[in-house]
Order: structure tokens, then sequence, then C-alpha cells
């Protein structure tokens, strides 16, 4: 085996939820690292990358269309980060649970495997194809009230460990980033003493995480010279798990 790359340059890859939070950092890292970057989102305007488009990872044709899209204009994908999520608080005894369920699930976890599904050709043409999925300390414990988002990320878990048995024999590696406590979107909301609480009693690094931290662990696990870490787990949050695992 000749010496191991560590650079991306070049490389086709989409980055799904990249508008803001840990999606923007990951893309912009990409993009940064002379990657070619397809940013996709809900809200598509302004994103980081190469290229940018709309869309909805819930919704099957459109993942279609726009993976298309990106083969035409950039070419077949080398990396697919899964990252666009969504949380829906639903108590189990909510008259709309279901509604939380369906929607959660249908970005959360078949989203992903739509992504994966579409850009298949591409990944599995050679050797070396990436896939990271974003999941959370979520998809390794639980808190009261988000079930819905608890179930998804174990079984974002699930789908990666899965699906590096299945992949793995064509060179591609598919690995999950478990972000804990980071400053995003989801957390914006969240009063700043309320954040320093909960970081002095349970993270032993005793502060929230950046987006951009979670992205250079993405970034590590698609690098060329990363070729034989396949389905792994990986925790970005200070040690809380660690902690309370």
């Amino acid at each position: 085996m000749g010496p191991l790359s560590r650079s991306v340059a070049g490389k086709v890859v989409v980055v799904t939820g990249a508008a803001s939070g840990m999606g923007r950092a990951i893309a912009e890292l990409f993009h940064a690292e002379g990657a070619r970057v397809a940013g996709t989102d809900v809200n598509a305007g302004g994103l980081p990358g190469e290229a940018s488009w709309a869309l909805d990872v819930s919704d099957p044709a459109a993942i279609e269309a726009v993976v298309g899209e990106i083969v035409h204009r950039l070419g077949p994908v080398d990396v697919l980060v899964n990252n666009a999520g969504v949380s829906v608080p639903a108590p189990i005894a909510a008259d709309d649970y279901w509604r939380a369920w369906d929607t959660t699930m249908a970005v959360n976890l078949a989203g992903y495997v739509r992504m994966v599904r579409a850009c298949l050709p591409g990944l599995t043409r050679r050797p070396g194809g990436r896939v990271v999925n974003i999941a959370s300390t979520e998809g390794l414990g639980a808190t009261p009230y988000i079930s819905p988002y608890t179930a998804s990320k174990h079984a974002v878990v699930g789908i990666t460990r899965s699906l590096a048995c299945e992949l793995g024999p064509q060179g591609v590696t598919v690995n999950c980033v478990c972000p804990g406590p980071i400053r995003t979107l989801m957390t914006e909301l969240i009063p700043e003493d309320a954040k320093e609480r909960f970081a002095r009693r349970r993270v032993p690094l005793r502060r929230y995480g950046d987006p951009e931290e979670v992205a250079h662990m993405v970034l590590n696990l698609a690098l060329p010279a990363s070729s034989f870490v396949n389905g792994a787990i990986v925790t970005v949050d200070g040690g809380l798990s660690a902690k309370f695992g």
C-alpha cells in the first residue's frame, strides 16, 4: 500500500442541511479543502460550496432530481454527508404525536437512506466512496419528550452499521458522527445560563461545542487515509457520553 492521502481536493461532496449550523460548517470546511461541494437545504439561499440546491429530503422525487443535477454538473458523488435533520418535541400522549413521528422519520431516517441510494452509483464506481451520517448522542441514550427524534437517531446508528457491512466489500465506508451539545439552530433558543449549567454538570469539557468541531471529525472520516475506518460511531460531545454512557 502506498502513502495514504489526507486530501479531499477534487472530490465531489454532497452535504444535506447545509444552510446553517453543522451542515454549513461541514460544507465550508470541505470547500476550503478543495472539494467540489454540493450543498442542499430546504432553504437554499447563500449555501457554501461550488453549487447549491433547494432540497427537502423527505421528498423522494426531489432527491432523485437533485442528485441527478449534481452528477450532471459536478460529476459522480464521492462523499455523502447526511446531515439534514429535524427535532419535533412530542410527548407520547400528545394528540399530534404521529405527525411528529412521521415528519421526523421522513427527514432523519428515510431521507438518509434515500440519499445513499441516489448517490450509490458514484459511491461504488471505485473503492473509496464515503458516507458520513450525522446522528446525535440521542442515538446512544435518551431524553424525555422527544421520542421520535431519539428513535430516529438510534435508527441512524443502526443503518450506519448495516450499510458499513453491506457496502464495505465495494470499498465504501459508512460511518456515523454523534454530536452532543453543539451551538446550532436546534439549541439556539436555550438561554445561555441554562447552557452553562448543563455543560458544567454533564460535559467534562464544561462547554457547548461549535459546529466547526463536528465538521473536522466529518472531514477526517471522509479522507482517503481513513480507508480502514468503517462502521464507526464517533461521539463529538466533550466527553458527555463517557461520563454518562
